[in-house]
C-alpha cells in the first residue's frame, strides 16, 4: 500500500476515534480495548478496492497476530472478515511499529487450540461464541518477509 492512498476507517463512532488517536499518537495512545491490547488493521474493500481500516484486539501465536471475527456474537460475520477473504494482504499497525502482512483463517484444530488464550485475553469471547450458531473464526496475520 502506497503510504499517500487514502484509508477509509470504520464508521462505528468508537472504532474511528481510537483508530484517530492510536494513529495521532504514533501507536502509544488508544492501543488496548477494555484492557485488551489491539492493533489497527487496513484491509482492501472487496467492491471498492478501496483501503479501510479497524481497530481489533489481537492475540499472539509465536510471531503471528490473531484476530477474532466475532462481531460482537453476531449471526453475520463482520465486514472487515469477508473483505480478507477475497483479499488477504494487509497492513497492520501495532504499537509504533507498522507492517505489511497476510491474513489466514485457522482451521477448527488449530482454532480450538489458541481459542483458551484469547477468552483470557478477552472474556467476552466466550459468551460471543455462545450467542451465535455461527463458527466465530478467528484469524492468523503474518508478517510478510
Amino acid at each position: 500500500m502506497a503510504q499517500d492512498e487514502d484509508i477509509t476507517v470504520s464508521p462505528e463512532g468508537w472504532v474511528a476515534e481510537q483508530a484517530r488517536l492510536y494513529e495521532e499518537s504514533g501507536g502509544t495512545k488508544g492501543t488496548t480495548v477494555q484492557g485488551a491490547p489491539c492493533l489497527l488493521l487496513d484491509y482492501r474493500g472487496r467492491r471498492t478496492g478501496q483501503w479501510r481500516r479497524t481497530v481489533l484486539i489481537y492475540g499472539r501465536d509465536g510471531e503471528d497476530y490473531l484476530i477474532v471475527a466475532s462481531y460482537g456474537g453476531s449471526d453475520r460475520h463482520p465486514q472487515w472478515y469477508l473483505n480478507l477473504q477475497a483479499e488477504p494482504d494487509v497492513r497492520i499497525q501495532v504499537g509504533p511499529e507498522r507492517f505489511e502482512a497476510r491474513a489466514s483463517t485457522l482451521s477448527t484444530e488449530e482454532k480450538e487450540r489458541v481459542w483458551p488464550g484469547l477468552v483470557e485475553l478477552f472474556a467476552p469471547y466466550a459468551s460471543y461464541r455462545e450467542k451465535t450458531d455461527r463458527d466465530i473464526p478467528v484469524v492468523r496475520i503474518s508478517r510478510k518477509a
